[in-house]
């Protein structure tokens, strides 16, 4: 009965690690919809969404089980409940993926980004899969100082973000309000793509050390 749990806590991870590679080629293929005004591609993120949804709920059905019938405590509690926490962060990422190719759709055949901004929002889309690949690293390897490291990812999408507002606030910007509320929710889904990501690895901390305590 033990091997049973502990194979059931060894697939939480699996099925954790998955959540990320989907979120990682939902943001990928968002952001070249993005820019490439590819309807088809658009679609695709969208209706994948599911799949990321779906994991969730196996997630959640199963973290449930093994709370009611093993009641886990120590490590394996902190195990169950932090893979909960990083299952719905990694869902919300999905719906940020989802979001930037609902843009991307709306404004088809038109590309949402305007030509002054477009190297921005590819550093903002590398940025968004580096964090994702770090984090199904550390989700594995339980490796305190790479999750550490995307707090330094995640300020590097922060100023890009920054970077978007300068160009959206200055005399010369010629694109209008639409454009301007495009571009603003474009930024936001991607900065909080990366702060979920920090947040998965935060999560990743604690399980390891037992504290919340990142410095």
């Amino acid at each position: 009965m033990r091997d049973a749990y502990h194979d059931e806590l060894e697939a939480l991870t699996d099925r954790l690690v998955e959540m990320t590679r989907l979120v990682r080629s939902a943001m990928s293929r968002g952001t070249t919809a993005l820019l490439d005004a590819d309807l088809q591609l658009a679609e695709s993120v969208i209706s994948r969404d599911a799949e990321v949804n779906q994991l969730y709920a196996e997630i959640e059905t199963s973290i449930y089980e093994v709370m009611a019938t093993q009641q886990p405590v120590a490590v394996d509690l902190r195990t169950v409940i932090t893979a909960l926490r990083m299952a719905a962060d990694l869902e919300r990422m999905g719906d940020h993926a989802e979001h930037i190719a609902k843009i991307a759709r709306m404004r088809h055949p038109d590309s949402a980004i305007p030509a002054e901004l477009r190297d921005t929002i590819v550093e903002m889309g590398a940025i968004a899969e580096r964090l994702i690949v770090k984090t199904g690293s550390v989700i594995v390897s339980r490796d305190v100082e790479t999750a550490k490291e995307l707090e330094s990812d995640d300020d590097a999408m922060d100023r890009l973000h920054r970077r978007l507002f300068r160009v959206l606030l200055a005399d010369g910007w010629s694109h209008g309000v639409e454009a301007a509320i495009d571009i603003t929710l474009v930024g936001r889904y991607y900065e909080r793509y990366a702060d979920h990501a920090v947040r998965v690895a935060r999560d990743v901390v604690y399980l390891v050390t037992g504290s919340r305590n990142t410095d």
